[in-house]
C-alpha cells in the first residue's frame, strides 16, 4: 500500500469501525471517529481515504472559520451524511436539496453563518425546514 502502511495493519481498525453494522437482531450502535487531514503527511492521507467510506456521514471542521470565532466550525460544503434518502421523507429530502442549493453558492463561512441564523429562529428541525421550504426559491 502506498504511503508506506502495511495494508493488513488497517484490518483491526476497520473491523472495529464496521462493528455497526454487524449488530444482531437490529440492535443499534454508533461509533465515532476522528481524523485529522491535511497534515502534508502521506500516510495520514493513505489512512483517511481507506477509512473514509467507511463512515454514514461526514463532518469537516474548518480551521479559518473557528479562528473567526464561529461554533461549530463545520464546513458546510464536504459535510453531509450518506444515503440520507433512507432517512428522510421524501418531502424533507426535498427541502433538504433546496436548502443545499443555496449554501453551495456561499463561501464556507456565509453558508455556515445563514445556516446558525436559521437554525437560531426555530426551536424545532421540523419548523426549522418548513421555514427553508417557505422562504428558499424553488427549483
Amino acid at each position: 500500500m502506498s504511503g508506506g502502511i502495511d495494508s493488513t495493519a488497517l484490518y483491526p481498525p476497520k473491523r472495529f469501525l464496521g462493528a455497526a453494522r454487524n449488530i444482531e437482531n437490529g440492535g443499534s450502535l454508533t461509533i465515532l471517529a476522528t481524523a485529522l487531514v491535511e497534515t502534508g503527511s502521506m500516510a495520514d492521507t493513505v489512512i483517511f481515504e481507506e477509512f473514509k467510506g467507511t463512515g454514514n456521514a461526514e463532518l469537516k471542521l474548518d480551521r479559518k472559520i473557528a479562528d473567526k470565532r464561529t461554533f461549530p466550525a463545520i464546513d458546510i460544503h464536504p459535510s453531509g451524511t450518506r444515503k440520507e434518502e433512507i432517512l428522510l421523507a421524501p418531502e424533507e429530502l426535498a427541502i433538504i436539496h433546496k436548502l443545499r442549493k443555496v449554501l453551495h453558492s456561499l463561501d464556507s463561512q456565509a453558508a455556515l453563518d445563514l445556516l446558525l441564523d436559521r437554525l437560531k429562529q426555530s426551536r424545532t428541525n421540523i419548523e426549522f425546514l418548513m421555514q427553508i421550504a417557505k422562504s428558499t426559491p424553488g427549483e
